[in-house]
């Protein structure tokens, strides 16, 4: 498939999962296409960074559920504070414990999971749907955290194949496969498009972390988690993302960000990030 080809599969109003954690192989490709779409009214699903950001800078999310939204090494995402601190959009929020059980709940088709995580927090005081329920088998509380369905999700891998079947070789699953699980349908995108009888060649059989059988689609995107990392294969831009931040504070320099990054497509983005590449190494 094409981005344009899966960014037009989706409509307004849609929950959204998107995979990834924080400012950690982010699907921003897939991201970027649905700022320049007119798609709108989204429920948005995420261990939030950059992808958050941009969506609520464009106008695209009405309601957000996340554990957190940060850039790692710019603790807060700021386009995601301003959304807050204006009332832009709604949040639903959870820890991160209590985000995974949703996860878990969904990919498994429960209605809900018990947890102790988040008891004593205020997680319960800012999220009041939350209900408690007490285990059958003794007097323990437990939290009962509500699962986590989308109507589709969109994740981030280091290698597939044209059927579906995806690898990431970093550090860290990042919950990719429980997105895809938990999602009506689910698009990978990846930095290289491979031979199935190559997906072994980088990594071990446990790297292949998402199947075929919950893949709708799969678009090559080189350099598509730009500007989060994507190891081995790139780190995080962290010059970029600092000039990101910094465009994100002040409308003026936004709007210059926007125009010379995000006014055209794929292509020209990365074009555009190979040219402040160019200029910042000098």
């Amino acid at each position: 498939m094409t981005i344009d080809e899966i960014v037009g599969s989706l409509s307004d109003g849609m929950t959204v999962g998107i995979g990834g954690w924080g400012s950690r192989r982010k699907p921003m490709a897939l991201v970027r296409a649905i700022c320049r779409s007119p798609l709108r009214d989204l429920t948005v699903v995420s261990y939030g960074g950059p992808d958050v950001g941009l969506l609520c800078a464009a106008g695209k999310v009405r309601r957000l559920v996340a554990a957190f939204v940060t850039l790692d090494t710019v603790p807060l995402e700021p386009h995601f504070r301003t959304a807050r601190q204006d009332g832009a959009i709604e949040l639903t929020e959870y820890d991160e414990g209590m985000f995974m059980f949703g996860l878990y709940a969904a990919s498994h088709h429960l209605p809900f999971l018990p947890t102790p995580a988040g008891l004593g927090s205020d997680v319960l005081r800012v999220n009041p749907s939350l209900k408690t329920v007490r285990s059958p088998y003794g007097d323990e509380e437990l939290v009962a955290v509500p699962a986590l369905t989308m109507d589709v999700a969109l994740v981030h891998m280091n290698r597939a194949d044209a059927r579906g079947n995806a690898q990431y070789l970093g550090p860290d699953p990042y919950m990719d496969d429980l997105f895809v699980k938990a999602a009506d349908r689910a698009y990978v995108s990846c930095e290289r498009l491979v031979d199935t009888s190559d997906l072994l060649k980088e990594g071990p059989l446990q790297s292949l972390l998402i199947s075929r059988a919950h893949v709708a689609g799969v678009v090559e995107t080189p350099n598509g988690a730009h500007f989060t990392t994507c190891e081995p294969d790139h780190g995080r831009d962290e010059e970029f993302q600092r000039l990101y931040a910094r465009s994100a504070a002040d409308p003026a320099a936004w709007a210059a960000f926007r125009e010379r990054f995000l006014s055209g497509d794929e292509a020209a983005y990365q074009d555009a990030v190979r040219a402040f590449r160019e200029e910042t190494s000098r």
